[in-house]
């Protein structure tokens, strides 16, 4: 019971750190696209968002493999719902009917 505890939460703690990530990188490219130098803005967050997963997995692993394996499992499996939400936000709020953004 208690390991399944450990591995929840390990998991938990990997999807948080994956939101985290992947949704950083969402805004990181928001941003850059905007900024007047997106180069600074893109290496500043690969460094902040490195950093922050790096530290989380070496926290949560605790030097056992299998609680590793489940929190890179929650990282890797928040990618696609973060994918979702951040789509869910760039879709136009208004349509025109009949009106085509194609050429």
């Amino acid at each position: 019971m208690n390991e399944t505890m450990t591995l929840l939460s390990a998991f938990a703690a990997g999807t948080l750190l994956g939101a985290i990530f992947f949704g950083g990188l969402w805004w990181t490219v928001r941003r850059a696209l905007a900024s007047k130098k997106p180069a600074l803005w893109f290496i500043v967050s690969l460094f902040l968002r490195t950093g922050i997963a790096l530290a989380g997995f070496y926290y949560f692993a605790r030097g056992n493999w299998v609680t590793l394996l489940a929190c890179l499992l929650g990282f890797i499996l928040a990618r696609p719902a973060v994918t979702r939400l951040t789509e869910a936000v760039d879709k136009p709020t208004c349509s025109v009917p009949g009106a085509s953004h194609e050429t």
